[in-house]
């Protein structure tokens, strides 16, 4: 092991954030954390309105991660060192009828309330942050940045007029699709396979309605013929909020190094997610494989439930990985996507997006408190302060001004 990592292991990591003064900057494991603490910090997709309105759980306190208390909340953002976190309306795909559309609409339009509310009940700790500027605005006023995103296309139903309506409840990107097929695309995971070929027609007015609205596009999880549909026709950058590369790890969920190349041309970036299966191939473990089908069996793959089914389906879930839980990937595995996506499009199109509390974990990062080790792992590596600040936020921020900066503007695709 290289000293220097010798060194780090030494140190106890809360001191590292509670214990640094000046006179210990010129120490690597303390100056990694005075940049942590003095750069922007934006992680792009958390799932933790999952966790709002469950019964204990208060965003506002600090919860117990080992007592099912979710992996992110305003205390711990607070001590981990993470300034903004966009929250996901994620509503999983349903039938795709007059009922199905409604159904899901009323539980996206549940969650931003819930979501809203979440600040509004913490206004010293918290802000909505709607622009990219936000962010930096509220750093400065010692609270964090909560921001918006919608997880799946689903609950645009085939309306347009309700993309502007997320818009304006807050909502700052679309992810298009999630585990299955949409009105809008095919999903990269869907077990039917390809049924549009990339983007539907649909599809095709909705990323041009979100162009002409300013909203970020988001390509996790969608289709490569989606995502080359997506980059032909935005006129402006795209982002991947939760992807890892897949040459390091071969999953479908991952971009490969042409559509990497694509994003780079486009001026987009992709956010890499400490969801251990994207990270690292995970090594064989039929006991678990076994308990965690049968979970999604008998929840019909958490497809078209109630809000009271779900929640049966989360403790099943919390119960089946607390008997056969998985061997994680680490945070240097992590950065290895970081370091092969860097070397192959350049650090200004990389950033961070983990979602927690959506299956997002490592071995050495199982909640908010400890994303101080992934800002470790880089300056052991040997990357920059400025490089560690585009990957925490200057890189999605960037493309965030730039799809801002071509609101309105029709295009010519």
């Amino acid at each position: 092991m290289h000293l220097l990592k010798i060194l780090v292991l030494l140190i106890p990591f809360n001191f590292l954030f509670t214990g640094v003064t000046n006179t210990l900057s010129e120490d690597p494991a303390a100056r990694s954390m005075e940049i942590h603490r003095q750069i922007l910090t934006l992680d792009s997709h958390t799932d933790t309105p999952l966790m709002l309105g469950r019964e204990g759980f208060d965003i506002g306190k600090k919860n117990d991660p080992a007592h099912r208390g979710g992996q992110v909340d305003f205390p711990r953002m607070q001590e981990g060192g993470l300034d903004a976190a966009f929250f996901a309306v994620f509503v999983g795909q349903g039938e795709r009828t007059p009922e199905g559309y409604e159904t899901a609409k009323q539980r996206a339009l549940h969650i931003f309330d819930l979501i809203h509310k979440a600040v509004d009940d913490y206004p010293d700790l918290a802000g909505l942050a709607l622009t990219a500027d936000d962010a930096g605005r509220l750093k400065d006023e010692g609270r964090l940045a909560i921001y918006i995103g919608l997880e799946n296309g689903y609950p645009a139903a085939q309306d347009l007029s309700l993309i502007k309506k997320y818009y304006d409840l807050g909502a700052r990107y679309i992810t298009l699709a999630h585990s299955r097929n949409n009105d809008i695309c095919d999903s990269s995971t869907d077990p039917q396979g390809a049924e549009h070929g990339g983007l539907s027609e649909f599809g095709r007015d909705v990323v041009r309605k979100m162009n002409e609205l300013g909203m970020m596009i988001d390509v996790s999880h969608i289709s490569d013929e989606a995502f080359y549909d997506v980059i032909e026709i935005s006129v402006a950058p795209v982002i991947a909020s939760h992807s890892n590369s897949r040459s390091i790890c071969n999953h479908p969920r991952n971009l490969d190094d042409d559509m990497l190349l694509a994003l780079k041309e486009n001026g987009g970036v992709i956010q890499v997610c400490i969801l251990s299966a994207y990270v690292k191939t995970p090594e064989p473990n039929p006991e678990r494989d076994a308990a965690i089908q049968e979970v999604r069996d008998r929840f019909n793959n958490f497809i078209g439930l109630t809000d009271a089914e779900l929640d049966e389906a989360r403790e099943a879930w919390f119960e089946a990985n607390e008997k056969h839980p998985p061997k994680l990937a680490t945070v240097a595995d992590l950065v290895d996507h970081i370091d092969y996506i860097s070397d192959l499009i350049g650090t200004d199109h990389v950033g961070i997006g983990t979602d927690f509390d959506g299956g997002g974990s490592l071995a050495d990062c199982r909640d908010v408190t400890e994303v101080g080790n992934i800002t470790l792992e880089l300056f052991n590596r040997g990357y920059t302060k400025e490089d560690i600040e585009k990957i925490w936020s200057g890189n999605f921020m960037r493309v965030f001004s730039e799809v801002e900066a071509a609101k309105n503007y029709s295009g010519k695709r």
